[in-house]
């Protein structure tokens, strides 16, 4: 009887150990289930980002182009106010999203602004510098248009990528992958095959003089290396601070208002002050400045969840797009055998960029 009694004994304990052990389970398979998700969503933000990026680029450089070469009565709407008024629509939809982040709430707005603005003046002001150059950067690709054709002007802004992944070796100390590295080679070499200039385009490339040219020229170069250096300068504090992306957006868009309504002032002051500020503005100019003030949000969540240089393989798929657009609806392209060849390269140069091995032999890190 003693013998049975302990027997008796034991099996409540190994059961109670066992279903003690099996409690554990659960969470650990919906902790690592929770992270897959995590993950998930976070490709699918950044790869949804990046065909908005696509969507956003192709539709500006078509309406751009429409609106700069669209013959009217009157004068012709100025780069300069364009640029202001972009930013400060983009400051506005910033506020409406911390609104959103609120709960629509204006006190929780009031305080967030006051906190994260006002009362941090010198992170503030970090962003005075990226802030800068872009204005500068927006109203140099005005002057590039005006001076270069567009197979010149394409293919020689297309080395803002190159030099965005130069600044983030160097600023951010990011390590790029031997796939990387080719397929930023390949990337350049497709886009040029793409934008290779036929006869017609250097007949008209004669037209245009060298001294315009020599202008359009270094105004492209200039936007190149500002673009990526303001790119990774905005990454990098992006990515170093806790602030919302759209905290960060209203302080860019507020010093870039600034520095537009200065170069209203200096370049533009005369025309301004005989005409008004929205002289030769029309529907088409609104959805111009609309899908710019746009991209810079865009961009900025392409930053945020992607990194510059996959924002530069959107821009190049972009430049494709707009060709076959104007191609196919505004009939003024024709493609050749060597378009083809440089939208594969294109498009090969992008999947190779994501088939770097770094993060499969580092699946653990966030």
């Amino acid at each position: 009887m003693a013998h049975t009694t302990h027997r008796r004994k034991e099996v409540p304990q190994k059961v109670y150990e066992t279903e003690r052990n099996t409690t554990y389970c659960p969470s650990s398979v919906f902790s690592k289930q929770k992270e897959s998700d995590n993950q998930t969503m976070s490709a699918n933000l950044k790869y949804l980002s990046l065909g908005i990026l696509v969507f956003q680029t192709t539709s500006l450089v078509l309406t751009m182009r429409y609106s700069r070469t669209l013959k009217e009565e009157g004068p012709r709407y100025l780069s300069s106010t364009a640029v202001v008024i972009a930013e400060l629509l983009k400051i506005t939809a910033c506020i409406l999203l911390v609104y959103k982040d609120s709960k629509c709430n204006l006190r929780s707005l009031n305080r967030v602004l006051h906190d994260e603005i006002l009362n941090k003046p010198m992170e503030t002001l970090k962003l005075a510098i990226p802030s800068g150059i872009y204005t500068l950067q927006n109203n140099l690709l005005y002057v590039a248009l005006s001076n270069l054709d567009a197979a010149t002007y394409q293919v020689t802004y297309q080395l803002k990528i190159l030099t965005t992944a130069l600044f983030s070796v160097s600023m951010l100390s990011k390590k790029l992958g031997v796939y990387q590295w080719l397929s930023l080679v390949i990337l350049m070499a497709g886009v040029a095959f793409v934008q290779w200039p036929t006869d017609s385009q250097t007949t008209a490339t004669k037209e245009l003089s060298a001294g315009s040219q020599f202008v359009g020229l270094i105004a492209v170069l200039i936007a190149c290396f500002s673009s990526g250096f303001a790119g990774v300068y905005f990454e990098k504090i992006l990515k170093e601070t806790k602030q919302s992306v759209w905290i960060r957006n209203i302080q860019l868009g507020f010093f870039g208002s600034i520095f537009g309504l200065m170069g209203v002032y200096i370049y533009d002051g005369e025309p301004v002050s005989k005409n008004g500020f929205f002289q030769g503005y029309n529907k088409l100019t609104w959805i111009v400045v609309v899908l710019q003030a746009l991209g810079g949000l865009v961009i900025a969540a392409v930053i945020k969840y992607a990194d510059n240089i996959l924002k530069g393989f959107a821009t190049s798929l972009s430049i494709i797009l707009s060709t076959l657009i104007s191609y196919f609806w505004l009939q003024d392209f024709v493609p050749t055998s060597v378009f083809f060849l440089g939208a594969v390269l294109v498009i090969a140069a992008t999947f190779l960029y994501g088939y770097d091995p770094k993060p499969a032999g580092n699946p653990i890190k966030a």
